[in-house]
């Protein structure tokens, strides 16, 4: 008679995932197992991040909370995501990935069970309860920093730009999948987004058990308070954090406001209330989706090409799509009452669809000039040993991982604020496409000067920095 099977232990140490041969015979497996888990919970996060994004398009004239408030109700989401990334980046070195895991999908019962609750009561509930429970589904935007750190720590460098981008990819999508979710529950029953609630009440649980089945604690995630002030010495981080307010930034403010500009846009075609907003529903989620897709390709093309040049002809490509949006924003205002044209509401659909696109694509390649920063800096300090080298690289990335997925987010606030701002004073969103024009002019030229035009290309044995333009001038 065979012995009952053990039950596997959940901690793993002495983890090295540039041990090649190690990694071909299973690390790569138990590293792929956690990245999948990481990929549902931190997805499932998003969703309900913005959830109430969606929530905006169900709220009508009975629930007493107008459009304005819906921005600031958006924006609420998202600063509060953005300040919590940076706890939720050492809660892995404290508590473990996997049990971190655990604990980031069964607290978002919390906020989904209350969200659930306002919309199957409308008018009962006043505006700040709605600005109270979106700020509680800002921990869904947490979990992307603690995800990326543990999945930062499972793989080589070589693979680094792959893993962050699919991990986070994978979690972007979760934005999408709401949205194309509460499109069929418009179709089926637009008097019931309570629904929506209730699926994801069901989807948390699964993601809590799949954690605590399938994922594992390491014994040397280094994140830590003292490594994120640290990190904060150097000016990589804080360019890199500007480079992701404009890339992340850019994706999950529009995520965010995306639908309410569609909504009110097709509201100034002269469409009604309830036909803007099913419209909207109908193309705000293509934007999204498109961006989580091709947040992983963008890693797979800075792991061959670079960070730094592909997020330097990112930059380019949302310069090009921001001046379609500023042409097409004075076209409409050019016409009594701002009303809005087919031509310019197609110029709006393309250059938001087209900034979703390109900013996916350098989300994932900004992340990939992190850990190759730091792993180069590593390398060159000669006071460290090997292992000293390699704890001291991953504590860095870590800390940036989280920094800057902190303050890239709350360019998502920005965004939301400054369309507010622009649609209160001149009743159009013109003024607010000007700031993100010029926002990314500005960030493509520091991409360029400081990333591109020096690349820092790492192998097995050193690394140095490629000059890519006509200058022979060190990079500093």
């Amino acid at each position: 008679m065979t012995a009952p099977a053990r039950p596997r232990k959940h901690y793993i140490t002495d983890w090295d995932p540039e041990d090649r041969e190690a990694w071909d015979n299973g690390n790569s497996r138990i590293a792929n197992r956690n990245l999948i888990w990481s990929v549902i919970c931190e997805h499932i996060g998003f969703s309900i991040w913005s959830l109430f994004s969606v929530m905006a398009l169900f709220m009508g004239p009975e629930y007493g909370i107008n459009a304005d408030q819906k921005f600031v109700i958006a924006a609420t989401a998202t600063f509060v995501g953005a300040c919590l990334r940076i706890p939720y980046t050492q809660a892995t070195a404290r508590f473990g990935g996997r049990n971190w895991a655990i604990f980031s999908a069964v607290v978002l019962l919390i906020p989904t069970g209350l969200t659930l609750m306002l919309m199957m009561n409308p008018g009962d509930f006043g505006y700040g309860w709605f600005l109270g429970v979106a700020a509680l589904t800002g921990f869904g935007g947490g979990n992307f920093a603690s995800s990326m750190t543990n999945i930062n720590a499972f793989y080589p460098q070589r693979l680094k730009g792959w893993a962050l981008g699919l991990n986070a990819g994978g979690g972007n999508i979760g934005v999408p999948v709401v949205q194309l979710l509460s499109l069929l529950i418009i179709w089926l029953s637009s008097d019931h987004p309570e629904i929506l609630c209730a699926v994801y009440l069901v989807a948390l649980a699964v993601a809590g058990v799949g954690a605590a089945l399938y994922m594992d604690n390491l014994d040397h995630q280094t994140s830590s308070a003292k490594a994120m002030v640290d990190c904060l010495k150097h000016y990589d981080s804080w360019l890199i954090s500007l480079l992701y307010v404009g890339t992340f930034g850019s994706f999950i403010g529009f995520s965010f406001a995306f639908s309410q500009v569609l909504s009110l846009s097709f509201k100034s075609s002269g469409q009604t209330a309830t036909a803007a907003a099913l419209s909207a529903a109908q193309i705000a989620w293509i934007g999204p989706l498109l961006g989580s897709v091709f947040r992983p390709i963008g890693g797979k093309l800075a792991d061959r090409f670079g960070g730094g040049r592909v997020t330097f002809y990112c930059f380019i490509g949302m310069v090009a799509s921001s001046v379609l949006l500023v042409v097409s924003g004075i076209a409409a205002d050019g016409h009594p009452k701002h009303k809005i044209e087919n031509a310019q509401l197609t110029g709006f659909i393309v250059g938001f669809i087209l900034l979703f696109l390109i900013s996916g694509i350098a989300n994932g390649s900004v992340y990939k000039i992190i850990p190759t920063i730091f792993e180069q800096k590593a390398r060159q300090n000669v006071g460290l040993n090997a292992h000293g080298k390699i704890t001291w690289s991953r504590s860095m990335s870590g800390a940036l991982i989280g920094i800057a997925g902190a303050i890239g987010a709350l360019g998502g606030v920005a965004i939301n604020l400054v369309l507010r701002s622009s649609y209160k004073t001149h009743q159009s969103a013109t003024a607010a496409f000007w700031v993100f024009l010029g926002f990314y002019v500005v960030a493509g030229v520091i991409t360029w000067w400081f990333y591109a035009r020096r690349e820092v290309v790492l192998d097995d044995g050193y690394s140095a920095p490629v000059d890519t333009s006509m200058s022979s001038q060190a990079h500093a």
